[in-house]
């Protein structure tokens, strides 16, 4: 379960990924439907995914570390460790700037990356265990702020969390070349198949991240935004 060469028999839209996926949506579904009963719980199920997220950090070191993998390209820099960062920082001190962020990198992309996983091992590993839990919370704690906090975004926050986005890549972007690890992505997609292996090489490579970050980001606003007017509305 723990070894670092057993069990990487993953394959996309297997059964025990098609499974994952189901729970996934059953207890999102659940988390926005039953806000009004899980109230009163509001605290144990914002210090529960607050666990989970600095347990999926910190666990994940130390299961490099321990099964001899551990490379400067595990520092936690990828944009789900950014946004598992953002989170905690929000479930101690509430900013407006930070959820805006964190709104359009730490919901749909999750999502998208527990469709299309970097993934070779299959359940019940840890690996596997680790990564659908650790993306699934950070989706799930976006939409804790949303619907029990009562975060909410501005259109002009798109733009303004794609311009940030761009900036926090510029530094990423110069780590990766002196240091020949791939964060945020930047360097090259993924080694197994994702939605990122379909972007292209060199220039077009770029030109469709930039492309695809802002069509995620509006189809991660239209919610928000109908959302908005339903409530100014009532």
């Amino acid at each position: 379960m723990f070894s670092a060469e057993g069990m990487q028999s993953f394959e996309l839209f297997s059964v025990s990924h098609l499974v994952t996926l189901l729970i996934f949506m059953v207890l999102t579904f659940l988390l926005i439907a039953l806000r009004e009963k899980l109230g009163p719980y509001q605290s144990i199920i914002k210090w529960t995914f607050f666990s989970i997220l600095v347990a999926s950090e910190v666990s994940h070191q130390i299961w490099l570390v321990a099964t001899n993998q551990w490379e400067i390209g595990s520092l936690p820099l990828h944009l789900c460790s950014i946004s598992t960062f953002i989170c905690i920082f929000l479930f101690f001190k509430p900013s407006k700037k930070a959820f805006y962020l964190v709104f359009f990198t730490g919901l749909l992309p999750p999502i998208l990356s527990m469709v299309t996983p970097e993934l070779l091992h299959d359940f019940p590993h840890y690996r596997f265990l680790k990564y659908f839990l650790h993306h699934a919370t950070i989706a799930w704690s976006v939409l804790y702020f949303i619907f029990y906090e009562g975060y909410r975004v501005p259109r002009k926050a798109v733009w303004t969390a794609f311009l940030l986005l761009n900036l926090i890549a510029v530094p990423i972007f110069f780590i990766n070349l002196l240091l020949d690890t791939n964060f945020f992505y930047l360097a090259n997609p993924t080694e197994s198949t994702t939605i990122l292996s379909y972007f292209g090489s060199g220039i077009t490579y770029y030109l469709t991240l930039e492309v695809a970050g802002i069509i995620v980001f509006v189809i991660t606003y239209l919610p928000m935004a109908i959302w908005m007017k339903k409530e100014k509305g009532h």
